[in-house]
């Protein structure tokens, strides 16, 4: 058994970690801010924990050490487009501040990142530190990637966990909370946005929390043979991103939304509501139907022995299921 701190416990990844470390027998510490209640990610409660009250853009985040074995740190702004103080406040010095507490701690460093610290690159990834000169999309990718580099020069004792992007369980498509690129299924669905701009053989690396969940946990439980890693939690097969309009075109009663290469995507042709939603939707991830990263996860198999569930056109359809029944995609009228 260890004794395991888990920052931005509250969080959809942070939550589930924890009701995972607790079902396994550890001694976990959630640190928490506004929301005082861990939830795993079917909701319930996650019982059998101590959480504490703290701040990663404070010192020490707020807190006294003690004796721990491992620091997840969860805890991060995930907005794309937030100002970059913010950003450089949490992501940046937010992991700084969790450093610190944890070498005060005695602790070893957990760090949960974002496989998008690839940036523009293409074609396949290795589970590395990040080279110099990736030109990323977003200041939140380059905040994510700054914070390693950070937590490689602190000199504790660390892993890296690469989660790509999260949505539901791989069995049944059920999610706490939907993330933001979820918008992009509903904006559709709802026949508010009619086109889908991608470039041809563009993908998106789309995992279920269960694997990213399972991943972390195994990675904090053999951080002698994780330590200095970097390990991708990513999909076993990305999707086409031109999927994301297939796979609302399958349901018999939303529309069918039209995929259309980037220069041939007129959007003066528009509705201005249309216009003003599509070009929201495409400020955020329009980059994202663009390239095609294929992450190696080598690493993480060799380490955890884990691999991850089929992410195929079957478990995209069950997530557009789960949406519809939680009431955030549209039902049949």
């Amino acid at each position: 058994m260890a004794k395991i701190l888990v920052t931005g416990a509250a969080g959809l990844i942070g939550g589930e970690v924890c009701a995972r470390l607790v079902a396994a027998g550890h001694d976990v510490v959630a640190m928490v801010r506004r929301n005082p209640v861990v939830r795993a990610n079917d909701g319930t409660e996650v019982a059998d924990l101590r959480t504490v009250s703290g701040d990663v853009t404070h010192d020490l985040m707020g807190l006294t050490p003690e004796p721990y074995d491992v620091v997840i740190h969860c805890a991060a702004s995930l907005e794309f487009d937030a100002p970059e103080e913010d950003l450089r406040a949490i992501n940046i010095e937010g992991t700084r501040n969790a450093l610190a507490f944890a070498k005060a701690a005695g602790a070893r460093f957990l760090h949960v990142s974002t496989a998008y610290v690839c940036g523009m690159r293409e074609g396949e990834i290795m589970e590395g530190p990040v080279p110099e000169g990736t030109r990323f999309t977003n200041r939140y990718e380059a905040s994510k990637a700054a914070a390693e580099r950070v937590v490689a020069e602190s000199g504790v004792p660390f892993a890296v966990a690469r989660p790509s992007i999260v949505l539901g369980d791989s069995t049944t498509g059920a999610i706490r909370d939907f993330p933001s690129l979820c918008n992009v299924f509903r904006l559709m669905a709802r026949g508010k946005v009619t086109q889908l701009p991608c470039v041809p053989g563009s993908t998106l690396d789309l995992v279920p929390i269960n694997h990213v969940a399972a991943g972390i946990v195994a990675l904090a439980e053999n951080m002698d043979a994780a330590q200095s890693g970097y390990f991708h939690l990513v999909a076993d097969m990305p999707i086409p991103a031109a999927e994301l309009a297939h796979g609302v075109a399958r349901v018999e009663h939303f529309p069918d939304p039209l995929v259309v290469s980037p220069e041939d995507y007129d959007p003066s042709a528009l509705r201005s509501g249309e216009r003003m939603l599509a070009e929201r939707m495409l400020g955020t991830f329009g980059a994202y139907f663009t390239r095609d990263p294929r992450f190696s996860d080598a690493e993480l198999r060799e380490v955890t022995g884990l691999s991850c569930p089929p992410t195929d056109s079957a478990w995209l359809d069950r997530l557009i299921q789960y949406g519809i029944a939680q009431g955030y995609l549209p039902a049949p009228r």
